[in-house]
Formats: structure tokens, sequence, C-alpha cells
């Protein structure tokens, strides 16, 4: 089942543009909320852990509610934010010193006033001259504490932090860090249903999801515990090509940053391709990138449902395709799943938890010796400048993903086809599903002579 991150919930809400971002931001101590002066910016909900004197709790960054904005998908982010507002334990409405007491903000005090919970009420861009000695009117709402911030520099923060602390219910100490941990992101071109999917295994309607596309922004991240295992679940937005994010502006622009952020932090990246318009040059792109930051990769072929029927030969023919499309990427697993029928997405969960384990396992030093012993015998090394090349012995190094240094005879390279031939043979023999490995040649240093001896002279 899903579930938010460990502690009790902190909810910012307040009307578009007046700064929950900014703070958000500042308290988590990341750049996870997209922060621009286009009302409207957030859309979905986004959580993080944040903690302050030992108290930890998850803090909740919603979509404006109440107030004007352009945003086709306003009601959306309403309704998705009111979902919040439920499981809140404490609330910091967040309100616009510049623009003083505004009837939007009268609208979320009442609500927030039936709750019964906490709440503080944060005045924030106090540090413009023009909001000075404003916060006094704000009074008016009916709550106790009311606080100065100026999210953007931090002043007030750590006043708004006690305030915050000192509403939290017991059992809010900081916990120890989840040890099977491990984080998935969803990645892939906009409107493949990269967040339908991610509801589907959430079971829930935890990401805003419309046929219009780019509608995720920010990178959303949820805990999903499944067979006694904690997955970081990452939503990303869509990637488009470099000339159309250009054209679609500073928002679009940031969220495809920290799609990368994302995707470059997960442990398995699942692309997720549209079963219709199959893979193209942005869905190498995209999985390039993911193979070059180490990532474990599934390929999720989306809505099946609309070519389910075509036969076995249609089938097979179209994983070929993919194949040839994406193929650097031959070790990946491919899932057909459907997110509307949720067909397949069982088995997408229990292909991604064995390639997120075959990225850490970790191969002997005996074993990875006697493989390299009977692969050489039965395929010797070639080199670049066909020097005779000998692999003498090898090692692992590193794990996420597996990394072997493999000390030669000689200072020569290795062909890269005898470099992809150990790859697909240590892939093969320990089991290495769907993670790149990376294997460094080095030639064997020679001991040194005593007291810096020379050879003798025949």
């Amino acid at each position: 089942m899903a579930r938010s991150f460990p502690g009790p919930t902190v909810v910012l809400v307040g009307r578009p543009n007046v700064g929950k971002s900014t703070l958000f931001n500042r308290i988590t101590g990341t750049r996870r909320s997209i922060v621009a002066p286009v009302a409207g910016t957030t859309r979905d909900v986004i959580a993080a852990p944040a903690s302050w004197h030992n108290r930890a709790f998850t803090l909740v960054d919603t979509g404006g509610l109440f107030g004007a904005t352009t945003d086709p998908l306003h009601s959306q982010v309403v309704e998705h934010g009111l979902k919040a507002l439920a499981s809140a334990d404490v609330f910091v409405l967040v309100l616009d010193a510049r623009e003083g007491l505004v009837p939007g903000d009268r609208d979320i005090a009442k609500r927030l006033h039936a709750t019964g919970n906490p709440v503080v009420l944060a005045v924030n861009k106090t540090d413009d001259r023009r909001a000075r000695g404003r916060a006094a009117e704000f009074f008016s709402l009916g709550f106790e504490t009311v606080l100065e911030v100026a999210a953007e520099h931090g002043d007030g923060v750590y006043e708004l932090l006690d305030e915050i602390a000192a509403r939290l219910p017991a059992g809010a100490d900081v916990p120890e860090a989840a040890e099977d941990e491990y984080s998935v992101a969803f990645v892939g071109r906009p409107n493949v249903g990269k967040s339908s999917l991610v509801n589907r295994l959430l079971r829930e309607e935890r990401m805003m999801v419309n046929a219009m596309p780019g509608t995720t922004r920010d990178t959303v991240d949820t805990v999903l515990r499944w067979r006694k295992r904690q997955l970081r679940i990452v939503d990303t937005a869509g990637m488009r090509r470099h000339g159309r994010v250009a054209a679609g502006g500073m928002v679009e622009a940031v969220s495809v940053v920290q799609a990368k952020r994302g995707m470059e932090r997960a442990d398995v990246v699942v692309v997720v391709v549209d079963a219709v318009e199959g893979a193209g040059d942005r869905e190498g792109a995209i999985a390039g990138e993911a193979e070059q930051a180490g990532c474990g990769i599934v390929i999720a072929v989306n809505k099946w449902d609309l070519v389910r029927g075509q036969g076995q030969e249609w089938v097979e023919a179209f994983d070929d395709k993919l194949r040839f499309q994406l193929k650097f990427l031959e070790y990946a697993p491919i899932v057909h799943v459907s997110a509307l029928t949720g067909e397949r997405a069982p088995r997408l969960l229990e292909v991604v938890d064995r390639v997120a384990t075959a990225r850490q396992r970790r191969v002997s030093t005996s074993d990875l010796n006697k493989f390299l012993e009977a692969a050489t015998i039965a395929h010797p090394p070639t080199s670049k400048t066909r020097r005779e090349i000998r692999i003498l012995y090898g090692a692992q190094t590193a794990t996420a993903p597996p990394t072997f240094v493999l000390f030669t005879n000689v200072a020569t390279e290795v062909h890269f086809s005898y470099e992809r031939f150990l790859v697909n043979r240590l892939r093969e023999s320990f089991g290495f599903e769907g993670t790149p490995i990376r294997l460094h040649f080095r030639r064997r240093d020679r001991k040194p002579r005593p007291n810096g001896a020379r050879p003798r002279q025949t």
C-alpha cells in the first residue's frame, strides 16, 4: 500500500503564488518544488521528509487554492489539494504580505477552522518594504499564531519551525532510516501514461492525470510498501526534445531539469513507452541518460489494452522493433502493461524488484576469477592494436552499478567487441538483469625492485 513519509504531516496551504513552494524548499533543504513567478505553477501534491530539533514530520506542498490563475487544470489542483488537507496534523497557512488580506484567504481560513487541527499563519514576503507592518491585519482570520517570514531569504523560518514542532503530536521523534528502501523513477515523453501507471501501482489517485500533455510538472515522490520492501516511487514530468522544451517556457524547462535529477537519483528507472506510438529517438535519449547514470532500467510498454489481440507474431515483431530502436538496452527487461486496466502491473513491480536486487549484487573474487579463466580460454581477448593481451585477474570494486577492474599484462585497450562479450557473459553467469555493468582495464603494476636496483646489463 502507498503511504506518506514517516511521521506526522504538516501541510502548506494558501492561494497561488504566495510562496508555498519557496517555503517548502527552504524547510526541506531541497529544490523539489518548482518556483516560478507564474500563478498555478505547482499542480501535484509534493511531499518530503523534514525535521526540527529531533522532531520529524512530512512536509506537504499543495497547489494554490481559491485564487486567480490561468491554469486550465486548476479544478484538479484544488481537488488534489483538498485531499491533502484531510491527512494533515498541522497546517501552515501561507499568506502574501504584499497583497494583504484578500477574500481567498478568508475562504481557506474557514476550511481550516472546520478541521479543528492546529494552524500556524506564515505571512510571507515581509522582506519587501511595501509589506512591512501588514501582518497585524491577518489576526482577523481568527488564529492565535501569526508569524512574519521571508521564505526566499530564510527570515523567520526558524521561528516558524519552532511553532510547528510545538504542535506536532506525540511520537514524532526522528526515525531510523529504512534499510530496505530503493527509489524507482518513471520517465518518458509527455502523455505516455506515467502518472496513470504510478496511480495504478499506488492504488490511489495520487498523481494528477489529464489528457493534456505536460500535466505533471514537479517530480513527485511517494513511498510504497510492497512485500516487506519500501519503494520510493518517483513520478517525473514528460521530457520533450530540447527545442520544444525551450518553446514551452521556464516552467517546463525547470520541470525537465528536475525530471533528470530525479532519474539520476533513482536506483531503477522505468522507461514508459506508448504501445500505440512505439519508441523513438526521444526514448533512446532518455534511456541513454539513465544508462550513463548507472541506473537499473526496465522498459514498460503502457496502453497495452489498446493493442491487445494482435496475435503472438505481432507482439514478437513489436518487441523486436523496440529492441532495435533501443539497441543499447538489450539487457533491459520489457513488460507490457496497462495503467487503465491494471494488466501486468504486479509483474512490473516484480521485475523492478529483481533489477534493483541485481544492481546491488556482488561477486566474490574467487568466483569472478574462475569466470574470467573459463571465458578467456573459450574466447581469448583481443586489443585494438592487435597486441597479445591476457587478463590476469579481476575484482569487483563497487555495486550500483556493478563495477569490475580487470588487470592485464600490457597497457593496451581491449577491443569494444570483447568488452561487450565479457559484459554479456557476466550478466548471464551472475544474474545482472536490467543493470548496466562497468568494466575498467588496468595494466598490472610490476613489483618494485629492492633499493631501486636496476636490472643487470648483459
